[in-house]
């Protein structure tokens, strides 16, 4: 049996995961025996080494990860290529993402990036205004963050944020992140009264939500850090 780390806390079950360095954590009740997490975690080897495998994939697809000129990168659902041009200036004009060549990979993403988060402020806020006026509420202001772990949040005071690598999402799956933002202004929470709000704006949020999870998994496996 291959070795894991216990954490004990007041919870009720025993739960198993494998964490981003493909390391084994175990969370157990107070009081469970060393013996009893034994035997739990040896009838889970299978899927354990499962997901061992599949962090050491996903792991080596990251340090892998870089871009190049001609490279195709995400926006708003849609492939385009990153081409050099002599301009000596960066953008996305529609067709392409456009930088000075002669940069080297780490630069190009670091551009390509910067890039990413101009086109997100425009459309974000854009998005943001029109349906803030058919939900009748305000936010405060219209944030892009670094976020890694969310699409999305709001702060108690109505600052609605969105993390710069929903732009890559399908228009319609932006849409749903920015109603659900746009929601917690009137109701802090994930209440049937929250969803309620999503859902007399778009019937079809569910649809868009599961939409999110194919972004998520392919974006595990780029280092976009």
């Amino acid at each position: 049996m291959k070795a894991y780390n216990i954490l004990y806390s007041r919870r009720k079950t025993i739960a198993i995961y494998v964490t981003e360095d493909a390391s084994v954590e175990v969370r157990a009740p107070l009081g469970v025996s060393k013996r009893e997490i034994d035997r739990i975690v040896a009838s889970k080897q299978d899927w354990i080494a499962q997901q061992r495998s599949l962090r050491i994939a996903h792991t080596a697809a990251r340090d892998a990860f870089a871009l190049h000129y001609g490279d195709t990168v995400l926006l708003r659902g849609k492939e385009y290529p990153i081409e050099a041009r002599d301009e000596g200036r960066i953008g996305f004009d529609g067709a392409c993402f456009y930088l000075p060549p002669d940069l080297p990979p780490e630069e190009i993403k670091r551009v390509v990036t910067q890039i990413y988060r101009d086109v997100a402020k425009e459309l974000f806020t854009r998005v943001a205004v029109y349906y803030a006026g058919k939900m009748q509420v305000t936010p405060l202001a219209v944030k892009v963050t670094g976020a890694k772990t969310r699409w999305g949040s709001c702060s108690g005071k109505g600052s609605i944020n969105f993390s710069w690598r929903l732009i890559m999402a399908d228009d319609d799956v932006i849409d749903y992140v920015v109603v659900h933002e746009l929601a917690h202004i009137k109701e802090l929470n994930h209440s049937a009264r929250f969803w309620a709000v999503v859902a007399s704006v778009l019937p079809d949020y569910k649809r868009r939500k599961d939409t999110l999870k194919a972004l998520q998994a392919r974006l595990a496996k780029e280092d976009w850090d």
